[in-house]
């Protein structure tokens, strides 16, 4: 049996760290999800050398963050062997902005978008057993430049996985109280992606903590 782990990060590089932690102590891409904001834009499509597999019609951008676009929710984008980091994809979220995601959770995104649940990636987090006041609050610190992990682990190792995943996530307790003190009550579809100033900001406040 398995459970499913899911921790917030100040922001991708951090996330990735843990990733690679993950990793480090067996636990393979295919059972690990990551999902980033891009609102400063550090990620692009492709990488800049877009590869001929995923750039199928030929037009310069890569196809798996086309087919995201089109769909309104998070792409089939490439996990597994290739790597998570190395199989990131990006599209908008409504309420929430540009994210890049990549493995199991991004697949599940998917299936959760064209079923219509709300926001695709609320959706996926909630059908992998994350109650939807959390999944809300996850996509709230995406919106506000955080990224989210998620490693589904077995039962027997889940204390060592949880420490792992522990080290460099934030409190998202306090950044609960945070966020309903200064107004947020929920995720709204209609809300302002944040900027990359505004991101700024808000990872300069909490290193000054």
């Amino acid at each position: 049996m398995t459970k499913t782990l899911t921790r917030v990060y100040n922001d991708y590089a951090s996330a990735e760290l843990a990733v690679r932690e993950l990793n480090d102590a067996g636990l393979g891409d295919s059972h690990i999800g990551i999902v980033a904001s891009n609102a400063e834009g550090w990620h692009k499509p492709g990488g800049g050398d877009v590869n001929p597999k995923h750039d199928k019609d030929r037009d310069g951008r890569d196809d798996r963050a086309e087919g995201a676009v089109t769909g309104g929710g998070l792409g089939a984008i490439a996990g597994g062997a290739a790597g998570v980091a190395a199989g990131l994809g990006m599209l908008a979220i409504p309420g929430i902005g540009p994210v890049v995601a990549a493995g199991w959770l991004a697949a599940l995104a998917t299936g959760a978008a064209a079923g219509g649940a709300t926001g695709g990636i609320i959706g996926a987090l909630v059908e992998s057993g994350t109650s939807k006041e959390n999944a809300e609050l996850y996509a709230e610190a995406l919106r506000r430049g955080g990224a989210v992990v998620t490693a589904k682990v077995p039962d027997d190792e889940y204390k060592k996985y949880a420490d792992i995943m522990d080290r460099s996530a934030f409190d998202i307790a306090a950044r609960e109280n945070d966020y309903r003190s200064s107004g947020w009550s929920g995720y709204d579809p209609t809300a302002s992606a944040y900027s990359a100033e505004q991101i700024r900001k808000e990872r300069d406040a909490y290193r000054r903590v």
